[in-house]
């Protein structure tokens, strides 16, 4: 196993995890849905929604294989898949200049994706402060629709 401990400016509450040349325009993939399920997909990239504009915790951890259900203490799980034929993952915020984001060698191949939300609900009332915490697990894996492993409670308006 491979894991990494990154800090990525959310903006615009987002951030990507995506095979090196990717051009999908994952900006159109931000349907109400997406918004909801806090994930959006574009060709050859996963766009993982935030409950905050600004500089968040991600763990990412590159498997061998599906890693045990622990969602016990996460509020919110989603997976999808994500086609790496380039073998290199970049990961970034969506204003990163992205030849200075993060890469990870890998196997070339189709990945899962599974996206872990936790600590949603302590953001501070301007919702710039939060221990909101978000990881990404990936596994080799054949291509999924994006699915709702577990449904964080609706945000109240």
């Amino acid at each position: 196993m491979k894991s990494f401990e990154l800090s990525l400016f959310a903006d615009y509450f987002q951030f990507y995890i995506q095979d090196e040349p990717a051009s999908g325009d994952p900006s159109a993939a931000w349907t109400e849905e997406a918004t909801d399920r806090l994930l959006a997909t574009a060709p050859g990239t996963v766009g993982i929604g935030t409950v905050r504009n600004m500089d968040v915790p991600v763990a990412v951890e590159l498997l061998e294989r599906e890693p045990d259900d622990d969602f016990a203490n996460l509020d919110h799980v989603v997976e999808a898949s994500l086609d790496v034929a380039s073998g290199r993952i970049v990961i970034a915020g969506c204003t990163d200049y992205l030849p200075d984001a993060m890469r990870i060698e890998t196997a070339p191949g189709t990945y899962r994706v599974r996206a872990s939300y936790g600590a949603l609900d302590t953001l501070s009332e301007d919702g710039l402060e939060g221990n909101d915490h978000y990881r990404l697990q990936l596994w080799p894996a054949p291509s999924i629709a994006v699915r709702i492993v577990k449904q964080r409670p609706t945000p109240a308006n």
